[in-house]
């Protein structure tokens, strides 16, 4: 390597002296060759095992190295540790030969090469005397075409039509060699490209993208066309999975900037044979960009997450419109090509903490373009069997792509499926204790029969003798004296019931945070374990049978749910006065914390109107927080509150919520999603709830009565409306899908205006009486939401 002041570093192998720094050594660094150094060399050649140098001032060549075959040209076969001049009548370009020098007996090198083992030298005469070849500024002429500035401008220079034939060729070279794309787009500041390595590219990703998209323009489709044709024939089909040099890696990082990647002509072409390289490539250089990808600015890494959104979309639009089958194992492999890819860059941004946020992967269109249910059967036959050759690639292999909205239809499908697999074994055992009367037999569904006045007993009763296997059939639930048929309904009141009678402050389980008005598990309960494996029970079901329950606890809960750590975000949701201070300590700027906050391990806690110390860790009531440590301290604060003062509760209550909904499917929800699969959300579009309503009998969305309940509606204040969806529905809020999903039913009854109008819960339907004053509608729809609670007839 030389510098452009001429100075020669050597590094590598050194065995026969071959560096120059008289010795046969290795070197693992750059090492600058001490014999050269006041010399300005412009010339290296490396050959087998010796290498040689020109110095133009003198005109002398230098050599070093291994001499056995007399390459060295030093007179002799021996090795040469460090430089030594060759034997020849060398003498320095000047611009002209000096006149009282035989042009015959003296020579002006131009060019020094170095073979396995063999060198020689080009000269030049006194009558063809010319400047020697400079390896510190390669001639522009002889260098590889890379995309720049100077050479777009020249491209885009021509009109538009037929290009050049000289034009068409630079193109084409550039753009068939992943050598010249490799060598373009180098960050310059500082010679960052000169640091390229597995943790750093060497590339300016902006000047990437400025460039491609100078250069692809609809005022220039000639040269698209030839960019696209040199990819797609030339270079793509050329890659390997295995690669010189990390720098060979560029071309991987760079190409999904080029505005035709995400030409939807050009999916087949280009941007799926890419994908099948990168996901060919060896471990190594895929591990190298997997880490150039994880300091990648979020909108450049979004890039080519959208890319190969955009390739799974077309693929499963095409598959929607229909594959011929001879084409449908080529059309396999591209789909699973790639969906790789973006698993591997879901990978990435898991492992990097969130480049961009995880709803970035979700391909929203998938639901409807495929069948769910069928693909997640198909699915479950390949987790059985393995990868059946009639069987396309299943999207649930790949979760990472589905929404809310996708998960829940799965998590339905699994619930169905299971609910189905549970009935199937109860009548298969009532068909034996026919014959067989040693076998009892059983009810295909669950069956919870529990009195108003005793509901956490009796459920309690039932399901301490439930077996496994009996959670996964549909829950019936019947009120003792009430003559509801349970299409659903009763099961809402009845989960709406039970939880807030185990939740009530009677029963000391939960402690309850005024400023946040969420409830977290208490270690200061009497109750037994029972009760919190019963409330864990009670969520599964209440997820296994699509009802939403209310339940105030905080995000936490359902990151432990799926195993995911609580954070210093969850404190601040729980306890925002705690977490405030708690980011404070983490914020302060000065040295002195453990004099500022007087803090050390510990946590005071209330029992029975004392106050108790606790150690966060062993000693730590003698462990002062200050600046090195408070990371530490604010990660066991948080841990005691959320994990070890609570461990014996949450594991009740974490096995009975497994008990019923544990499995594949819920590990696909995030936290925020499945606590919206519980509870519910807030996110009201009351006018959506009206577009999305339905009318039977005389009804319809112009009718007189509908057209003033639609009034009045609108016109009560949130807390009414809240409960006219409780009356209605069985809750306040709405399910995870939001208001396009909660589907209402109004129909007309035979009833005079003295009649109330009634909710028949377990449809979402409302019978209401014709009534034609405004006045009287709002008076009879408020006393009927106010009494909310029983029922009559179903």
């Amino acid at each position: 390597m030389m510098k452009m002041e001429g100075g020669v570093f050597t590094f590598g192998a050194g065995g026969y002296g071959q560096l120059g720094h008289n010795s046969t050594s290795h070197e693992i660094n750059p090492r600058k060759v001490f014999e050269l150094m006041g010399s300005i060399v412009t010339q290296i050649a490396c050959g087998r095992q010796h290498t040689s140098a020109f110095v133009p001032s003198s005109g002398r060549i230098y050599s070093f190295g291994l001499g056995g075959n007399g390459q060295l040209g030093t007179g002799s076969t021996s090795n040469r540790k460090s430089p030594f001049t060759v034997k020849g009548n060398w003498f320095p370009y000047t611009g002209q030969c000096p006149p009282d020098i035989d042009s015959e007996e003296y020579f002006c090198v131009k060019r020094i090469f170095s073979g396995g083992d063999q060198s020689f030298s080009h000269y030049s005469n006194r009558q063809n005397c010319g400047p020697p070849d400079d390896f510190r500024c390669p001639d522009p002429s002889k260098q590889i075409w890379t995309v720049n500035e100077a050479l777009i401008q020249k491209w885009l220079s021509y009109p538009s039509g037929r290009l050049p034939v000289e034009i068409a060729n630079e193109i084409d070279g550039t753009f068939s060699s992943s050598g010249c794309l490799n060598g373009s787009f180098l960050a310059v500041s500082n010679d960052d490209h000169y640091r390229t390595g597995t943790k750093f590219s060497g590339v300016d990703m902006n000047a990437a993208r400025l460039l491609f998209h100078k250069l692809i323009q609809p005022d220039h489709p000639q040269i698209s066309q030839q960019v696209a044709a040199s990819l797609e024939k030339n270079l793509i089909p050329k890659l390997t999975s295995s690669l010189p040099d990390v720098e060979a890696l560029r071309f991987y990082l760079t190409l999904p900037e080029c505005p035709l990647m995400s030409d939807s002509n050009n999916f087949t072409t280009i941007a799926i044979p890419f994908g099948t390289a990168l996901v060919n490539l060896e471990k190594a250089p895929l591990k190298v960009l997997e880490n150039w990808w994880s300091v990648l600015e979020p909108p450049l890494f979004l890039k080519i997450v959208e890319l190969f959104k955009e390739v799974v979309v077309h693929l499963l639009k095409l598959y929607k419109i229909g594959i011929p089958p001879s084409e449908r194992r080529i059309f396999n492999n591209f789909l699973h090509t790639a969906l790789k890819v973006l698993e591997i860059l879901h990978r990435v941004n898991e492992k990097t903490g969130q480049i961009i946020q995880y709803d970035k992967f979700y391909i929203h269109e998938v639901q409807e373009l495929i069948d769910i249910r069928n693909d997640y059967i198909n699915w479950v036959q390949q987790q059985a069997y393995g990868m059946l050759a009639d069987i396309p690639v299943t999207i649930c292999t790949y979760p990472f792509v589905f929404d809310a909205q996708a998960k829940t239809t799965l998590l339905q499908t699994d619930a169905v499926l299971q609910m189905q697999m549970a009935i199937d074994q109860a009548h298969r055992q009532n068909v034996s204790s026919l014959f067989l009367p040693v076998i009892e037999s059983v009810n295909p569904c669950l069956i919870l029969v529990v009195r108003r006045e005793n509901i956490v007993g009796d459920a309690m009763e039932v399901l301490r003798k439930t077996k496994n296997i009996d959670y996964k059939k549909p829950l019936k639930v019947i009120f003792v004296g009430e003559d509801a048929v349970d299409a659903g309904g009763v099961r809402k009141e009845f989960f709406l019931l039970i939880m807030r009678e185990l939740l009530d402050p009677k029963y000391g389980m939960f402690r309850y945070y005024e400023e946040s008005r969420l409830i977290w598990f208490s270690d200061k309960t009497f109750e037994d374990s029972d009760l919190f494996h019963l409330i864990g029970v009670i969520c599964g079901l209440a997820i296994y049978n699509f009802t939403i329950v209310d339940l105030h606890f905080p995000l936490a809960l359902y990151k432990k749910l799926l195993k995911k750590k609580p954070s210093l975000d969850d404190l601040k949701e729980l306890v925002p006065d705690v977490g405030r201070s708690m980011q404070q300590l983490l914020d302060y700027p000065e040295d002195d914390v453990e004099e500022t906050f007087c803090l050390n391990f510990t946590i005071t806690v209330e029992n029975f109107g004392a106050t108790e110390v606790k150690e966060l860790v062993l000693n730590g009531a003698d462990t002062a927080v200050n600046k090195q440590n408070r990371q530490e301290f604010v990660d066991a604060y948080v841990d005691y509150i959320f994990n070890k003062s609570v461990a014996s509760l949450f594991d009740a209550f974490h096995a009975g919520f497994h008990k019923v909904c544990g499995g594949k499917v819920l590990q696909l929800f995030q936290p925020n999603e499945l606590q919206a699969m519980v509870i519910g959300n807030t996110n009201y579009d009351w006018k959506e709830l009206e577009k999305n309503t339905e009318y039977k009998g005389e009804y319809w969305a112009e009718h007189p009565t509908i057209k003033i309940f639609w009034e009045v509606f609108h016109e009560l204040p949130l807390e009414k409306k809240k409960q006219f969806l409780l009356f209605l529905t069985g809750s306040d809020r709405i399910p995870i899908l939001g208001m396009k999903s909660l589907k209402l039913v109004i129909q007309s009854t035979g009833g005079g205006e003295e009649y109330l109008p009634v909710s028949h819960t377990c449809f979402n339907l409302l019978d209401l009486p014709k009534y034609t004053e405004k006045e009287t509608l709002r008076s009879k729809l408020i006393q009927a939401i106010d009494h909310n609670e029983g029922f009559s007839l179903i």
